[in-house]
C-alpha cells in the first residue's frame, strides 16, 4: 500500500515532494465544439526521494503516451476523480533536482462557470461563445494540469492558439503574433512567481477604452463591441485606485498591465486574476442613462476590491485557504478607503456598517464557522466565500485599525507586503508585522476574533456613579455561547469630545463615569447619555439597560449622536428583539425616534429593520399586522414626501439613493398612493422608454408596485415587464425586472416567475434575482416548486454559491417548526457538501423566526403601544 498511488487519495493537501518552478503551457480553444486540448511543460523541483508526482486534474484527458519526466516515461498514471488529482508513478526513484515533467491533454469548454468555460454573447446579430477561465478556489485542475494549490507559487509562460479574428488576453502583455490563415498563435511574456487561481484567459470579440497610471501602467476595459463608453467610469477609478494603492502599500504595482473586462456568463461579482481582472457586467459597466447611483457604487466598490487584490492576495498570497479572509477581507475593506478617498460625498465609511451589518447576522448563528476555517477537501473551500470572510473580515480589519491608528496600522501594512511579496502568508504572519510595528498585543487580541466564532454582546448598566459592563456570546436564537473576546471598548458620555478606550479582557468590568465624562453637564443629568462602541468600529453588540437605553432615545431625538451611532443602535436593538432579549413594543418606540431623519446610510437600516418587523408581523400577530404596517409607513413617509418621485437639480448622490430606497420600502409596506403613483408612472415608461418620468433610479420601486397589482386574471403588468426585459440590452436593466418578477402576492403568477429560471432567456448566473424577490405569499409555492425540481436545480447550478443561493432564498422565509422539520426531511438523504451549511443556517433561521413568534404573541402591550404610536404620529 505505502508505495500504491492509493496512498496519496484522501489528503487534504498535496505532497511536498516536489514543487512547480515555472510553467510552459499551450491551449488551444475550439469555440465551436467547445473543446480545448493543450500541452504543458513544467520545470519541477524534486527535494526528497519520491518515485511518484502527484498533482492536481480535473475533468481532463490526460494522453499517458504523451507523460515524460526528463527522459523517463511512467509505469502507471493513474486519475482519481473524487480526489481531483494525477499520480505519476516511475520505476525508479526520481534525482533530487531539477526536472521537466511534459504532457498533453484535452477538455471541455464547460457551461458551469468554472475551470475552462463557454460565454455567450451576441455581435452583430449572432450569437457567439467566448472562452473563458474562472480558476478561483480550485478550478486550474479542470484547464491544465498543475499543483493547484496557492502555497505552490510558480511562473507562468502561456501560448494560445485562437481564431485570427478573435482577442486573446492572459495576465502578461502579448510578446508575438504570428497568423496561419484562420489560426493565430499568440505568446505572452513569463508571468513573476503566481499562484495557479490567478492565471486568466479570455477569447472573444471586444472593444476597448485605455488610460495609463502616473508611473505609466496602461489599463484597459475591454467591452463587448460597442459598449466602451460604458467602460470609461470604471476605467476612471481603475487607474485612481491603482495610484492611491502604490502610495498606500508602499509597493509599485507589480505587473506591466492590468486589463478589466466583462463577462456576459460570470458566477461571482468579479475575479482579480492578476493583471487581467474579469466581472460580471453589472459590476463594471456603467451607463448615465442605464444606470442607477446604486449601481455606479457597485461598480467603484468592485473596481477597488479587485485592484486590491492586486497587492494583497496576487503578490502576497495567502498560505491556504484557511486564511481566505486575509484575502477577501482586507481587500472589502481598503476597497471602503480607496472609494471614500476618491468620492468623499458618498459616506462611504458609514455604508461601510452594510457589510458589518450582514457580518453580524450570520455569525450570530450557531452554525456560522470563525473566520480562519479548516479545510480538508476542495470541495469545501468554495462555502467559506461568504459574509464571514468577506464582512466580518473586513470589520475586524475596521476594529483593529480604529484600536491601533490609522497611520501605525499603514506603517505596518506597508512592511507585511514588503516582506512577504512574491510568496504567501497565514494569519500570524500578519498578527507578527503589526505587533512589532506598534508594540500592541495584537496577536492575543485578534486570535480571539479570528479562531473562534461567533461575538460577544456588552451588557452595560449603571450602578451609581459605576458603569458596569459584562461580555456574553451573542446568538440569535437567545441562548448564550461560551465564547469570551478581548473587546476593545470605545466610550463617551454627553458629548464625543472625551472618548475613553480601553481592552475589556474578563467577563465583566466596571469604570467611574468621571473616567469618561467631558465635564458634568451643567443642566442637571436628565441629558446624560452614555454610547459604547463609538462609530460602531467593534464588531460586538451592546445592550443597555433601561436607564441608558432611555437616555440614548433622548440624544437621538435631540440629534447629538453621529451617523454611525444612531445605526448601531438600532441594528442591535432589532438583533436584540430577535434575540428576545427585549421587546418588539421597545424596538418600535426606539424606531419612533427616528421619525424625522432624512440620512440615506440611517435610513437605509432603518427601513431594512421596518421591512424584517413587517414580515414577522404577517405570521405573528395577523390581526395588528395592518396597523403595524401603518405606523411602519408614517416613520418613512415624511422624508418620502419631502424627495418625491422626481430628481431635483443639484441633489446629491445620497438623495438619489435614497428616493429609491425608500419607495421600494413604501412599496412593499403596502402603501397604496406610493403603489399606484408606480403603475402610473410605469404605463408612461412602457409606451416611452425615454421618457424622464422614470429613471432608472426609481424603476425597481414601480416595477415592484405594477407586480403587487398583478395576478392571473389580471397579469398585463407581468408580461408588459417581460418585454421590456426582452427588449433591453442592458444587464442592470435586466436585473431590476427580474428582480420584480417573483414578487406578486399571486402564487401562480410567482410559480411562473420560478419556471423562467429554467428558460435560456435567463443566464443561470441571475437566477438569484428571481430568488431574492419572492413575496411572502409565494413562499409555499417556491418550497413545492423547488422540490420537484430539485434535481434539475443541482445539475445546473452545481456550484456552492449558485445552489446556496436557492436554498437560502426559498427555505430562510419560512418560521414555524413544523416548516423546519419538513425541509430538514426533504433533504436527509440529498445532502451535499456544497450546500450543507446554507441547509443548517437557513433551518436554524427559520427556528428563530418561531421563537421570535411565539415572543411577540405574548408581549402583553404590543397591541396598545402600536395605537398609541399611531395616535402620536396623527
Amino acid at each position: 500500500m505505502a508505495d500504491s498511488p492509493a496512498q496519496f487519495r484522501g489528503q487534504a493537501r498535496l505532497p511536498r515532494f516536489a514543487a512547480p518552478l515555472r510553467y510552459d503551457l499551450r491551449l488551444r480553444p475550439d469555440l465551436a465544439a467547445c473543446t480545448f486540448s493543450g500541452a504543458a511543460a513544467v520545470a519541477v523541483a524534486v527535494s526528497a526521494p519520491t518515485r511518484f508526482l502527484v498533482l492536481n486534474a480535473a475533468e481532463l484527458d490526460v494522453d499517458r503516451a504523451s507523460i515524460r519526466f526528463q527522459d523517463l516515461v511512467p509505469t502507471d498514471v493513474t486519475q482519481f476523480e473524487e480526489d481531483e488529482i494525477l499520480v505519476i508513478g516511475f520505476d525508479r526513484e526520481l534525482t533530487i533536482g531539477e526536472g521537466v515533467l511534459a504532457m498533453d491533454f484535452t477538455g471541455t469548454l464547460n457551461d458551469q462557470m468554472r475551470g475552462f468555460y463557454r460565454s455567450k454573447y451576441v455581435c452583430n446579430g449572432e450569437s457567439r461563445n467566448m472562452a473563458v477561465t474562472q480558476f478561483e478556489a480550485a478550478d486550474a485542475r479542470r484547464c491544465f494540469p498543475c499543483w493547484d494549490e496557492p502555497a505552490f507559487k510558480a511562473k507562468f509562460k502561456l501560448t494560445l492558439e485562437v481564431p485570427s479574428d478573435l482577442i486573446a488576453l492572459s495576465n502578461m502583455p502579448v510578446v508575438k503574433e504570428t497568423v496561419s490563415g484562420p489560426i493565430k498563435t499568440v505568446y505572452y511574456e513569463e508571468s513573476p512567481l503566481m499562484s495557479t487561481y490567478l492565471v486568466a484567459i479570455v477569447v472573444g470579440l471586444f472593444d476597448y477604452i485605455e488610460s495609463s497610471t502616473s508611473e505609466g501602467t496602461k489599463v484597459r476595459v475591454y467591452t463587448q463591441v460597442g459598449k466602451t463608453n460604458q467602460g470609461t467610469f470604471a476605467l476612471d477609478v481603475g487607474v485612481k485606485s491603482l495610484d492611491l494603492y502604490k502610495d498606500y502599500f508602499a509597493t509599485p504595482y507589480p505587473l506591466p498591465k492590468l486589463d478589466m473586462i466583462a463577462i456576459p456568463d460570470f458566477a461571482a461579482g468579479a475575479m482579480e486574476n492578476y493583471g487581467l481582472v474579469t466581472y460580471r457586467e453589472t459590476a463594471l459597466l456603467y451607463d448615465e442613462l442605464q444606470s442607477s447611483a446604486s449601481n455606479k457604487q457597485q461598480v467603484a466598490i468592485t473596481v477597488a476590491h479587485e485592484l486590491a487584490h492586486q497587492w494583497f492576495g496576487n503578490l502576497v498570497t495567502m498560505e491556504w485557504w484557511t486564511h481566505l479572509w486575509l484575502n477577501e477581507g482586507f481587500a472589502s475593506w481598503v476597497s471602503y478607503l480607496a472609494v471614500d478617498s476618491l468620492f468623499p460625498e458618498w459616506n462611504n465609511w458609514t455604508q461601510f456598517l452594510d457589510e458589518t451589518t450582514s457580518g453580524l447576522r450570520l455569525d450570530a448563528l450557531a452554525e456560522s464557522h470563525p473566520i480562519e476555517v479548516e479545510i480538508n477537501h476542495a470541495s469545501e473551500i468554495d462555502a467559506i466565500f461568504d459574509s464571514i470572510s468577506y464582512d466580518k473580515g473586513a470589520s475586524v480589519i475596521r476594529m483593529l485599525q480604529s484600536y491601533l491608528g490609522a497611520e501605525r496600522f499603514q506603517k505596518a501594512l506597508a512592511s507585511y507586503i514588503k516582506k512577504y511579496a512574491y510568496s504567501n502568508a497565514k494569519t500570524e504572519d500578519l498578527w507578527a508585522v503589526l505587533e512589532e510595528e506598534s508594540g500592541e498585543p495584537v496577536k492575543d487580541l485578534m486570535t480571539t476574533w479570528t479562531k473562534q466564532q461567533g461575538y460577544p454582546v456588552i451588557y452595560a448598566k449603571l450602578n451609581g456613579q459605576y458603569l458596569e459592563l459584562e461580555q456574553a456570546q451573542f446568538l440569535s436564537d437567545g441562548s448564550s455561547g461560551t465564547g469570551m473576546w478581548i473587546v476593545p471598548i470605545t466610550s463617551c458620555c454627553g458629548s464625543y469630545d472625551a472618548q475613553k478606550k480601553f481592552l475589556l479582557k474578563e467577563k465583566t468590568d466596571k469604570m467611574h463615569i468621571k473616567e469618561f465624562t467631558a465635564s458634568q453637564s451643567s443642566d442637571g443629568d436628565k441629558n446624560i447619555w452614555i454610547k459604547l462602541n463609538i462609530d460602531q468600529t467593534g464588531f460586538y453588540r451592546v445592550k443597555y439597560d433601561d436607564e441608558l437605553a432611555a437616555g440614548l432615545v433622548n440624544a437621538i431625538k435631540a440629534k447629538k449622536l453621529s451617523l454611525m451611532d444612531k445605526i448601531g443602535i438600532v441594528e442591535d436593538s432589532y438583533a436584540l428583539s430577535v434575540a428576545r432579549k427585549q421587546t418588539l413594543t421597545s424596538l418600535l418606540r426606539l424606531l419612533n425616534a427616528y421619525h424625522d431623519e432624512s440620512d440615506y446610510t440611517v435610513l437605509s437600516h432603518v427601513t431594512s429593520v421596518c421591512l424584517s418587523i413587517s414580515k414577522i408581523s404577517v405570521d405573528a400577530t395577523p390581526d395588528l399586522n395592518n396597523d403595524i404596517k401603518k405606523l411602519l409607513i408614517n416613520l418613512l413617509l415624511p422624508a418620502a414626501i419631502k424627495l418625491g418621485w422626481d430628481r431635483k437639480d443639484g441633489e446629491s448622490h445620497l438623495d438619489v439613493m435614497l428616493r429609491s430606497l425608500l419607495l421600494i420600502g413604501l412599496v412593499r409596506l403596502g402603501h397604496n398612493e406610493t403603489i399606484n403613483e408606480g403603475v402610473r408612472r410605469f404605463h408612461i415608461f412602457f409606451e416611452d422608454r425615454k421618457t424622464s418620468l422614470l429613471p432608472p433610479d426609481t424603476r425597481k420601486a414601480a416595477y415592484l408596485a405594477v407586480m403587487r397589482t398583478v395576478s392571473m386574471s389580471n397579469r398585463s403588468g407581468y408580461d408588459a415587464l417581460l418585454k421590456i426585459y426582452r427588449e433591453t440590452a442592458e444587464p442592470q436593466e435586466k436585473s431590476r425586472v427580474l428582480g420584480s418578477l417573483s414578487s406578486s402576492p399571486d402564487k401562480d403568477i410567482v410559480l411562473e416567475a420560478l419556471n423562467f429560471m429554467f428558460t435560456d432567456e435567463v443566464r443561470n448566473q441571475d437566477s438569484y434575482y428571481i430568488l431574492g424577490g419572492i413575496s411572502l405569499e409565494g413562499r409555499d409555492v417556491a418550497w413545492t416548486w423547488l422540490k420537484t425540481n430539485w434535481d434539475h436545480v443541482l445539475k445546473t447550478w452545481n456550484s456552492s454559491s449558485l445552489i446556496s443561493d436557492f436554498i437560502n432564498s426559498i427555505v430562510s422565509p419560512f418560521t414555524s417548526e413544523e416548516k423546519a422539520a419538513e425541509v430538514s426531511e426533504f433533504f436527509a438523504c440529498r445532502m451535499k457538501p456544497s450546500f450543507q451549511r446554507a441547509l443548517k443556517q437557513s433551518l436554524e433561521r427559520v427556528r428563530i423566526s418561531a421563537r421570535w413568534i411565539e415572543s411577540i404573541r405574548s408581549e402583553p402591550s404590543l397591541g396598545e403601544a402600536v395605537q398609541e404610536l399611531l395616535r402620536g404620529a396623527a
